[in-house]
């Protein structure tokens, strides 16, 4: 008992003088880090609005701040180690060889930050562009580090990791698209009233561009009919709905200027007639 006795009393004379020797030492490392922290983030917002009179594009500005908020972080962590008497080079060395094996570990998030930065510089597409790239198509509502969202046109959003788009073919349609449609007409009828027909409804559309200007034109010949191409230029995001628009406008408007369709025809074979 008096050796148990002895053993506790040693612990808590170790205990107290510990506290007395490192005690105000992690007071202040942990008041350095609440200050780093709390400055990263006053730094960051200044350098944030600095950023924003240079017009620089969204994903730049982040991370630009970003980088400006772990360095100030950074700086205030090598403070507060050195404070409390931590030998940095050994731990420098013992964090490098750990991060080899961790990046190992992480080697698709890696490569998605080594191609989100790609595309931050070098912006093979902006914010509010409309893009198709592996499959998918959409607006580009952000472009983080590691992924970019595309908005859809039925208000989903498509998260695609960087790494796909790095090294693909990508189709930057910009803030327009080229409507592509096809309005089949009969061979009697007359060309010039149906593309005069259609050209109104195409201009009596307010959310058709007039720059560039829409081409409308015969496209095909058939043994019936006759192929119009009507391709107007609209917003990325007027897209779907001034299809849908145009196409109805120039059923009724072809149909009072007594412009028909093409009959339907159907070819019947007798393979064994007795």
């Amino acid at each position: 008992m008096p050796n148990q006795l002895s053993i506790i009393e040693q612990a808590q004379n170790t205990l107290i003088d510990l506290g007395i020797k490192f005690g105000p030492k992690v007071v202040v490392a942990i008041l350095i880090l609440i200050v780093g922290f709390y400055t990263g983030r006053w730094v960051g917002s200044v350098f944030h609005r600095w950023l924003s009179k240079l017009q620089l594009e969204p994903p730049m500005r982040l991370l630009l701040v970003r980088v400006v908020r772990l360095m100030v972080v950074g700086l205030s962590l090598i403070m507060a180690l050195q404070n409390l008497g931590v030998e940095l080079l050994p731990l420098i060395a013992g964090l490098g060889v750990a991060g080899a094996g961790v990046a190992l570990a992480m080697q698709g998030v890696l490569s998605n930050l080594a191609a989100g930065l790609t595309i931050i510089f070098t912006q093979p597409f902006k914010v509010g562009e409309y893009i198709a790239i592996v499959g998918v198509k959409g607006k580009v509502e952000e472009i983080d580090l590691f992924s970019t969202q595309l908005s859809q046109a039925d208000c989903s959003v498509v998260v695609v990791p960087n790494r796909k788009i790095v090294g693909e073919i990508l189709h930057n349609y910009g803030h327009i698209r080229q409507l592509e449609l096809s309005i089949p007409i009969a061979r009697a009828n007359d060309i010039e009233r149906a593309l005069m027909a259609i050209d109104e409804v195409v201009n009596a559309n307010s959310r058709v561009l007039r720059e560039p200007a829409a081409f409308i034109g015969v496209m095909t010949l058939a043994d019936s009919s006759i192929g119009i191409a009507v391709k107007p230029w609209v917003k990325a995001s007027d897209y779907v709905p001034v299809g849908a628009e145009i196409n109805r406008a120039i059923i009724e408007k072809i149909t009072a200027a007594g412009v028909d369709y093409p009959p339907s025809e159907r070819k019947i074979r007798i393979i064994n007639a007795q």
